[in-house]
């Protein structure tokens, strides 16, 4: 069996975890799928910032589990979901850490979207 490599983000891979004041939503076919003032942002390297939006303020029956499963060195397993009502468009678009590691444990029990395969993620301002 394949030993899976374990890295811990450091100064050539920093990785950041922080709250988001923005209340966030996402829509997909013209349906508000996820709304939260609750996102966390994870920045990792020089990739794009990511929202991950807490499960529990994410319709879940809108979403179905796929059999895509990917590893990151740096987070863990990562498992996959489709949302049907974006069709072809909307497969594997969420993306989540079940059991991450310990350096990103913050985002456990939420999922991210791929910005292309839903409608749109809005960050909308406190007013």
């Amino acid at each position: 069996m394949e030993t899976k490599a374990i890295k811990i983000p450091g100064p050539e891979h920093p990785i950041t975890i922080k709250q988001n004041p923005a209340r966030v939503t996402v829509t997909v076919a013209g349906r508000i799928i996820a709304d939260t003032r609750n996102a966390l942002i994870l920045q990792e390297a020089s990739y794009p910032a990511v929202q991950y939006i807490p499960r529990k303020d994410i319709d879940m029956t809108l979403l179905e589990r796929s059999a895509n499963q990917t590893y990151c060195p740096y987070k863990g397993d990562c498992a996959y979901y489709s949302i049907p009502a974006g069709g072809e468009r909307s497969l594997n678009a969420v993306w989540t850490y079940e059991a991450p590691f310990d350096s990103v444990a913050l985002i456990k029990d939420h999922v991210a979207f791929y910005p292309d395969r839903v409608d749109v993620i809005v960050e909308h301002p406190l007013s």
